[in-house]
Formats: C-alpha cells, structure tokens, sequence
C-alpha cells in the first residue's frame, strides 16, 4: 500500500512529541555518532556474474541491453557495485548454467604439459568486466566452485567429490593439488591479457555443501593444507588468495580457526570469506584476516519473482537492507556481496532478464543495494553509533574524504521522529513508493540536532559532506 510522504512529513511536530525527542539543547541525541570508534574499513559492494548470467543481459536488443548495464553498473543511478565476482569454470560443455572449463580435457595426468584454451568470452563474464571497468569498477574476485572431474576422486565437477592428493584422497591419477591451483593462476592471467586484473582468487565455492552443479569438498584442514600449496603460486603471479567461502557464516569458523592454526596457511591468506545460507552473516569471525560476506540471497523457491519492498516474504527489499546492516554492523565484514545482479525466471537477483522476450523487470533489492553501494564507497571506514530508539537498525560510516553515511531502518509499522547529530544531510528514502528517491523535508534542525522523520517501514540513507557533530 502506497503511503504519501507528505503526510508523513506534515505531521512531523506530531510525531515528535509521541515519539518523546528531547526538549533541551543539552540533551543527546537519539541517534549520537562516535566518530573517534573506528572499526573495519570498506572494501566494497558488488554480485556474482557466474554460470553464464552475464550473457543474459548480452542477448537483450542494444537499447534494453543498455538499459540493464546502467541499473546493474551505474554509479550515480544504478546499482554502483565496487566488487564483481566471477565465477571459474569447470565444465567441458558451455551450456547454459553451466561454466566451461579452460582446460575441458585432461592433459595426460597431473605433470604433464597444461593444455589450456580460452574463448575471451567465458560465459559473459569478459565482456561484462569490460562493461564494467568503463565504469569505474576495477575489483575482481575470481572463484572456483570446483576442479574439473579428471582432477577429482569423484571424475565429475558435479556432486561434490574431492581433488586429488588432498589428505585423505586417493586417486589413481595421481596428486592434482599443484596442477589446479596452476589452472586457477592461469585463469588470472587469461583475464590479465584482456586488460582485467583479478585482485582475488578462490579455490573453493561452499566446500561443506554436496551440489548437484559444480561442486568440490574441502574440510578445514584440506582448505589449510591448499593455502600452503597455492600461496606461493599466487603469490608470484601477484594475486591475493581468499577462502573459504563456507555454505553459512557460522560454518565458515572452522575454517578460519584451521587456517589461523597453521602459520604457514595463514601468511597466504588475504581475504577471508563466507556465506549467509545455513547460518546469516551477524558476528564476528575468528580471524585477523580482512573478512568478505561473498555470497547470499534469499530463497525464491516460495516467492518466486517479487519486486515488493515490503510483502511480507523473504525476497522483499526491505530484507535485504536488513541483511546488509548486520554483515556491516554485527559481522564486521569489510564487503558484502550478493548473489546474482541479473537471472532469469523466479529469481531472487537484483534484475530479472526475459531475454527470450527482450525484457527485463527491476526489484525492489536493487535500491536496497544501491542504498549502501552507492554512498559507502571502498575506502571507508564504520564509524560508532549509539542509537536510543528500539525499532531502528543504525549503522555509520565515514568515506575516505570526510563525507558521512548514516543508514537507518525503520522496522516499525510507525513513523518514528528521531534526532541525530549530523551537519545538514541529504536525505534519501526507500520504502515502498520510494526507490532510493532524495527526499525534502525529511530533516530539520531542531537545537544543535537534526530532526528525522522516518517513515514506517523503510530504509532512510543521511549523507552530509560536512563531518563532525550537529
């Protein structure tokens, strides 16, 4: 139901007073900002553009294709990720939903002289880097759901299986564990000679979870003990290592605690990453290494395709912003990185591509997206916030030239007045009628702080250029 701003803006002196804001200019504000607590820097925002979904945008005509790369890639008026992440095939088909290989066929066993071919096209993702990088984005992580089956006790890339000469693994092929991370370095080095750095490099997607597509197991120990033989190689190809990228952010402590436990391990890891499914991404993790929230989306299965902000299903929105905030504020990650920016059918990304029919539809998730993508730019830092309303989600951020974000939800079904010591901030609303649209009369000063107006159920982004107190 489509509510009117302006109501709620006019009875800003009503809401004040129930909402009890302080009468006194000495009284602190509801909403107070420590700018002296520093936590972890920003690296960035971004989404996957694996198992071919880039291609989907590639197929539409020039003019929507051209349409899609802005609401996916434009900084001003689009999603603005500041991460892509890629995914590294394994497949000896190039079908859709599936990602093909550099080397499809088996060489003649693990020392034998590598026989890597490359397409420049590798499922969309070449061309959409470049599409990207004419944008301004210039981070790439690149990530491995599995070897190719000829490398893994199992024979397939799908359902599982684990890669040869890992402890505990024994194939009659022989040890692959050199000749894959070999393959993955070349895969950096492919995307090198198309002009494209890849910062980050993965070799294993979700290595507890069995999947039907690609899929490869590692235990804690088997992640530890792969560290030690890709560091090196990485290393002197001069690309960082990340792992583990483990199926829940609680599942993903053991593999922090076994690469920590190892010095070795731990000198070559340079991101560490994990997923929200089985677990969400809401505490800390136990390690020193800079930490990635690399993939989640909610399920679509029950949903389907919804554009809602605020339905009442898990793909609304509103979720969305909710589940950034915590992997921002509970679990200290430095990035969080959605699923996918573009799928077909019942998907849960941020754009849904009918490229069969020429079309392409936008959800709500996308604004909640770009509510944090655009202003939160890599570079930043999470600055303290006390926040005295029950009901509201708060976090802050300073961006590398002074500029502060405040991002704050209203998970009430009422429009809470609130104060906040912020200088003059722009406001921008997300909310049901609202696509992260810069809103007048939001705020206004009241004493030394500034009165906000939240309406219910939303997502309101505060910016102002001049830090400091209100």
């Amino acid at each position: 139901m489509f509510r009117s701003l302006a109501l709620v803006v006019t009875t800003i002196a009503a809401v004040t007073a129930l909402a009890g804001l302080p009468a006194q200019a000495d009284s602190p504000p509801d909403i107070d900002i420590n700018r002296t607590e520093k936590h972890q820097a920003i690296d960035g925002f971004g989404y996957s553009t694996a198992f071919q979904r880039a291609s989907l945008v590639h197929n539409l005509p020039e003019d929507k294709r051209e349409e899609v790369l802005e609401l996916l890639l434009d900084r001003k008026t689009g999603a603005a990720p500041s991460i892509l992440r890629l995914g590294i095939g394994s497949s000896a088909s190039n079908e859709y939903d599936l990602m093909l290989s550099i080397q499809p066929a088996d060489p003649g066993g693990p020392t034998a002289p590598p026989n890597y071919s490359w397409d420049g096209w590798d499922g969309g993702q070449v061309w959409f880097a470049k599409q990207a990088q004419e944008r301004g984005i210039d981070r790439f992580y690149a990530d491995a759901w599995s070897a190719p089956g000829y490398m893994k006790d199992n024979g397939s890339d799908s359902n599982g299986g684990s890669l040869c000469g890992m402890q505990d693994v024994s194939c009659d092929s022989g040890d692959w564990r050199e000749a894959y991370a070999r393959y993955l370095v070349q895969y950096t080095k492919f995307y090198a000679a198309e002009g494209i750095r890849i910062d980050e490099l993965g070799f294993t997607n979700e290595p507890d979870w069995t999947a039907s597509y690609a899929s490869m197991r590692f235990t804690p120990a088997q992640a530890a003990e792969f560290m030690k033989v890709i560091g090196p190689i990485a290393d002197d190809a001069g690309v960082n290592v990340a792992c583990c990228d483990s199926f829940g952010w609680q599942h993903s402590e053991a593999y922090a605690r076994a690469i920590a436990s190892d010095s070795e391990a731990r000198k070559y890891l340079d991101v560490f990453t994990g997923h929200g499914y089985a677990s969400p991404s809401d505490h800390p993790l136990p390690t020193t290494a800079t930490t990635w929230m690399t993939e989640w989306a909610p399920s679509s299965v029950a949903d389907g395709w919804n554009e809602a902000w605020d339905s009442g299903k898990v793909t609304d929105g509103i979720r969305i912003a909710e589940r950034i905030h915590d992997t921002l504020a509970l679990a200290d990650s430095s990035a969080f990185i959605f699923w996918l920016g573009s799928s077909r059918g019942g998907t849960a990304a941020l754009i849904q591509v009918d490229d069969a029919n020429n079309a392409y539809r936008v959800s709500s998730r996308l604004y909640a997206f770009a509510a944090y993508s655009r202003f939160i730019r890599p570079g930043a830092v999470r600055i303290g916030v006390d926040n005295a309303r029950e009901g509201l989600k708060v976090s802050a951020y300073r961006n590398a030239g002074g500029a502060e974000v405040v991002q704050i939800i209203n998970t009430t079904n009422e429009a809470v007045g609130t104060t906040i010591d912020m200088k003059d901030p722009t406001a921008y609303l997300t909310d049901s009628s609202h696509n992260l649209e810069k809103v007048s009369g939001i705020v206004s000063k009241r004493d030394r702080y500034t009165t906000v107006t939240l309406a219910p159920r939303s997502l309101t982004t505060l910016v102002t250029d001049r830090p400091g107190n209100g």
